[in-house]
């Protein structure tokens, strides 16, 4: 694991976009937890970039505790396997390493943002982190990412992650399983908390790179592709939360039925 500069320490944090409909769902006194899941673009049938977000608060406005993991189960039908995202594959010795310097274009499949917090006696402070998804060589045969994180202040470091995608049962059709790991803070503080995190698994923003008759091409990948049909009341998402403290969380959140796109022949002139 690659730590830079000045104190041990940063964040972590799982996979986003724009926001939803969402349903918080608290399991502890200690922590709630909110959920929400987007589709960019909304469109039956056609490939989209799928953001989640979260927000974990505790209670009397301290600093929640240091998240150990947390599982994001996603809608049946929901293509990950058909996309073109994650072409190549990254290692995690290459990532560590090098950062994301280290890892080819063609393994790049999302971007988000993390927000920390660290108690310091009575004070609060707080770190914006960037967030890098790649993909990596299967788990066992199952889908495989790797989560990079770095925080330039009040914490300088950059820690990776692993991410695995399960099978789900009904109404889900997968689960996104991370397992995060304990980073202390600066000395004599408690671990760095995650209190909010946004991340997006598709081709926005994404460009990747093939060499067609000796020249390298650029394009977007195909990004995941939504089903033809929406499921009765929309497409469900949830996530379970794991704390340091033993607590856990749970949050659901529904992403409405996209409107079905118009077939009329545009206008002449039309764009």
């Amino acid at each position: 694991m690659r730590r830079d500069r000045a104190a041990s320490g940063a964040l972590r944090l799982l996979a986003a976009g724009v926001i939803c409909v969402c349903l918080p769902s608290t399991a502890s006194a200690l922590q709630s937890v909110r959920l929400q899941a987007t589709f960019t673009p909304e469109r039956l049938g056609h490939d989209t970039t799928v953001g989640f977000a979260f927000q974990i608060a505790a209670s009397g406005n301290q600093v929640p505790s240091p998240l150990t993991g947390i599982e994001v189960s996603y809608p049946v039908d929901l293509g990950f396997a058909l996309s073109e995202l994650g072409l190549a594959r990254c290692s995690a010795g290459a990532l560590e390493a090098f950062g994301p310097q280290g890892c080819p274009a063609n393994s790049l499949m999302g971007y988000g943002t993390a927000l920390a917090e660290i108690a310091i006696g009575p004070s609060i402070l707080r770190e914006t982190v960037r967030v890098i998804v790649f993909r990596t060589t299967d788990h066992r045969g199952h889908l495989a990412l790797l989560i990079y994180a770095s925080g330039a202040t009040p914490v300088s470091a950059e820690i990776v992650f692993p991410a695995v995608v399960f099978p789900a049962v009904a109404p889900f059709g997968g689960r996104l399983d991370m397992a995060i790991p304990l980073v202390p803070s600066l000395p004599e503080a408690p671990d760095v908390a995650v209190v909010q995190f946004t991340s997006t698994l598709g081709p926005q923003h994404l460009h990747y790179h093939e060499r067609i008759h000796g020249r390298v091409v650029s394009f977007q990948p195909r990004g995941i592709p939504l089903p033809t049909s929406c499921p009765p009341g929309g497409f469900p998402f949830s996530a379970k939360f794991r704390f340091l403290d033993g607590s856990h969380a749970v949050a659901h959140t529904t992403v409405p039925c996209p409107h079905r796109m118009s077939r009329r022949r545009p206008a002449i002139g039309a764009a």
